[in-house]
């Protein structure tokens, strides 16, 4: 009787390759977080407004809806390691005019959000290039290893960049972690730089509206995923609570810039914690049950978050958020990277990166405009409630999703788009 392979959770990372990728995209994810938390917060010292830090997700927003389709058609045509490359290199000059006009007292609003959008652009093109390079650094039996490990490293570096910007906010003001973002983005550069991947798999297709409609098609024939997709687009959109921390800290749990860095963190904190679980045991097999579980649980974690004016309860539930989010992200990415050819999987990574940066910014939109009309607590509290409506309709339209195994997405993987 042959006796089963015991689970390494170190295979992927026994490889020079991923070690490298995984350092650069450590560095470049808390290079990130820490942009973010601190042009969110600067822009609400300067405007006070919740409404203006929903402006800051509709900008954000903009060059997704327009360039990631696009992006992933170049990502799948043209070299991916020089793609992320050129892409950071738009964010390191952002922060340093964020940098040198924060130091000479000159910056406002219509500064920042146009380097928002720089940055958005660069990142749009940036993302499905990361995630379709990764197949081509690690060895195809550890390649569902690799996807876990990644995304514990990115969770790790989420915690990281929050926190850390919190923190040089406190003692070092907002130009401190405008400084710190472009070392960070510098060493990130240098990671990648290093990698040898192989090269793409399969036909390269030029960049065109042809190369672009074959992946939409691809996900659109695949109902599991593009129902996983649809269901973390609109959750997010009602669940999402992160455009509104910087009025919880200061209005409504009172605990000035180091608190709001320590509660920004503490999602991905609960990520981190969820992450390192999902390396340690065996792979699941039930993605479709544990997905919609992991929804259920983010819904009503954002309700509690919403409700509680205790910041211990409220780190505590918005790490327990930040856990469910880990898991349903896990389930989604492992789903759309087992299913998808080499060939497509820029195109196809697009895709899914359209719908949850989609639901990134319009969920801080949603919450900016409600919390401008209402309030900040009622914006969260029927935002979560939103989100397990929207499971439950799902649950309905699309009962395969509670059955669905990995073994599923491992046969899909076989199946040429032609085949389909």
């Amino acid at each position: 009787m042959r006796t089963p392979a015991r689970h390494d959770p170190f295979a992927a990372l026994r490889q020079p390759d991923f070690l490298l990728f995984s350092f650069g995209r450590f560095t470049a994810t808390a290079g990130q977080g820490m942009l973010h938390a601190a042009i969110a917060w600067q822009v609400y010292l300067i405007s006070g407004s919740a409404l203006q830090l929903g402006m800051l997700g509709l900008v954000r927003l903009v060059p997704q809806l327009l360039a990631a389709l696009y992006a992933g058609a170049v990502a799948d045509s043209f070299d991916r390691k020089r793609i992320v490359l050129l892409a950071q290199i738009v964010p390191v000059g952002c922060s340093a005019i964020l940098l040198a006009t924060t130091v000479a007292q000159t910056i406002d609003l219509r500064l920042i959000y146009m380097l928002v959008l720089a940055t958005a652009l660069a990142n749009a093109f940036e993302n499905p290039a990361r995630q379709a390079l990764l197949p081509s650094i690690v060895r195809r039996e550890t390649f569902q290893n690799a996807i876990t490990v990644s995304q514990t490293i990115q969770s790790l570096a989420s915690v990281s960049g929050p926190a850390l910007a919190g923190v040089t906010i406190a003692f070092f003001t907002v130009s401190g972690a405008y400084a710190a973002h472009v070392v960070l983005l510098v060493i990130s550069i240098i990671g990648i730089a290093l990698l040898h991947p192989r090269p793409i798999e399969g036909e390269r297709r030029a960049v065109s509206m042809e190369a672009i409609k074959e992946g939409l098609q691809f996900v659109w024939r695949r109902q599991i995923l593009l129902g996983s997709m649809t269901l973390d687009l609109f959750a997010v959109i009602f669940g999402g609570a992160t455009a509104l921390l910087p009025v919880y800290a200061t209005t409504v749990l009172h605990v000035g810039s180091v608190g709001y860095g320590i509660l920004v963190s503490s999602l991905d904190a609960g990520a981190l914690v969820a992450a390192v679980i999902l390396v340690a045991v065996p792979q699941v097999q039930h993605t479709g049950r544990v997905l919609m579980y992991s929804i259920a649980a983010f819904g009503l974690g954002t309700v509690v978050f919403g409700l509680s004016t205790w910041f211990p309860l409220s780190v505590a539930a918005y790490m327990f958020i930040g856990m469910a989010d880990q898991v349903g992200l896990v389930m989604r990415h492992t789903t759309v990277q087992l299913a998808t050819p080499d060939a497509l999987r820029g195109r196809v990574s697009s895709v899914s990166g359209l719908f949850s940066g989609t639901s990134n910014q319009l969920g801080a939109v949603e919450s900016g405009f409600v919390a401008a009309a209402t309030s900040a607590v009622f914006a969260v509290v029927s935002g979560g409630i939103g989100c397990l409506a929207v499971l439950g309709v799902v649950a309905v339209l699309i009962p395969e999703l509670r059955s669905y195994r990995v073994d599923d997405v491992a046969r899909a993987e076989a199946e040429s788009p032609a085949a389909s």
